[in-house]
C-alpha cells in the first residue's frame, strides 16, 4: 500500500484530572526521524513512544507533541480533615469556657494546624496509561491519513505511467517510418553530389540505423513501467524504490533524446521528461 509522507493528526481529551492533546505531524525526510516534545512529568515515555513510531513506520521527519494541563497547578487537591477540625473546634470551645472567654476561633489558625489540610496527588501512572492510549488514536490517526494521500498519489502516478506507455507506444510505432524517411533523405542527397554507390550508401545507413535505434531504450522504459506498477503493489515502504526506478526512467528518455534526430520523436521525449519529472515530484513524496 502507498503511504504519504506528509500527514497530520490531532486528538484532544478532557478528563476529571485535566486536558491533554497530542499533535503529530510528519513531513518528507530521507530517513525516519522523530522528534517527541512531553511535559517534564511525562518525560520517561520519551522511549515508548518512539518505539511505537519507529514500529509503525519507515520514513518521513515525524513530529510528536504532549500539551497537559492539569485543573491543578501543582497536580494537587487539598482536602479538610474534618475530624481534626471538629477536635479542634471542641478544644478551643473549652478553653474558651474555663477561661471565660467568647472570643470564636480564628478559621486562619486552624488552617495552619498541621494536619487539617491534606492534599491528594494526582495519580501520574494512571495518567500515563491514558496519555499512550491516546497517543495509540493520534497514530492511527496518522497513519491513516498518510494511507489516504498515498492513494492519491498512487492514482497520480498511475495516470503518469499510462501516458509515459502511450508515447513510447507512438515512437515504437514511427520508428521504421522516421528511418525509412532518414534514408530516402539521404539518398537523395548523396544522388545530387556524387554518383550512387550502393555498397557506400548501405554502409552509411547501417551507421544511421544504429545511431537512431533506440529500441533498446523503448524496451527498458517499459520494463521500468511494468516494475514501478508491481512497486506499487507491495505491503511495505517503497518509496526509495520509487525513486529509484523514476532515476531509470530520466535516463532512458535523456538517451531516446540524444538519439533522436526527427521531430516527432523529439518532441515526445520532451513530453516523457516532463512526465517522468512529475512522477518524481509525486515518489518523493511517498513512505
Amino acid at each position: 500500500m502507498i503511504r504519504s509522507m506528509t500527514a497530520f493528526a490531532r486528538i484532544e481529551t478532557q478528563e476529571t484530572w485535566g486536558q491533554l492533546c497530542w499533535e503529530l505531524r510528519s513531513v518528507n525526510h530521507r530517513y525516519l526521524d522523530i522528534s517527541i516534545r512531553l511535559p517534564e512529568e511525562f518525560r520517561h515515555l520519551e522511549v515508548a513512544i518512539r518505539e511505537r513510531v519507529q514500529l509503525r513506520l519507515k520514513r518521513g521527519k515525524v513530529d510528536c507533541t504532549l500539551y497537559f494541563q492539569s485543573n491543578r497547578n501543582d497536580n494537587s487537591q487539598w482536602h479538610i480533615n474534618q475530624d481534626l477540625v471538629q477536635q479542634l473546634s471542641e478544644a478551643i470551645t473549652k478553653i474558651n469556657t474555663l477561661m471565660g472567654s467568647t472570643t470564636p476561633p480564628n478559621v486562619i489558625d486552624i488552617l495552619r494546624w498541621q494536619g487539617v489540610l491534606e492534599t491528594t496527588k494526582l495519580d501520574m501512572a494512571e495518567i500515563g496509561e491514558t496519555v499512550q492510549e491516546h497517543f495509540e488514536t493520534a497514530l492511527a490517526q496518522l497513519l491513516a491519513h498518510r494511507e489516504r494521500e498515498g492513494t492519491q498519489l498512487g492514482i497520480l502516478i498511475e495516470q503518469r505511467c499510462d501516458a509515459i506507455a502511450i508515447l513510447v507506444e507512438q515512437i515504437r510505432h514511427d520508428l521504421p517510418m522516421i528511418l525509412q524517411t532518414q534514408r530516402e533523405r539521404l539518398q537523395s542527397r548523396l544522388a545530387e553530389l556524387l554518383e550512387l554507390n550502393s555498397e557506400r550508401l548501405e554502409q552509411e545507413m547501417v551507421i544511421l540505423a544504429q545511431k537512431m535505434d533506440v529500441a533498446e531504450e523503448l524496451d527498458r522504459l517499459e520494463t521500468h513501467l511494468v516494475e514501478i506498477r508491481q512497486t506499487m503493489k507491495q505491503n511495505q515502504a517503497v518509496g526509495r524504490r520509487l525513486d529509484f526506478l523514476v532515476q531509470e526512467l530520466h535516463r532512458e528518455a535523456n538517451t531516446l533524446g540524444s538519439k533522436s534526430n526527427h521531430i516527432s520523436t523529439t518532441s515526445r521525449a520532451v513530453e516523457l521528461k516532463v512526465l517522468i519529472d512529475q512522477m518524481r515530484e509525486q515518489t518523493q513524496n511517498i513512505e
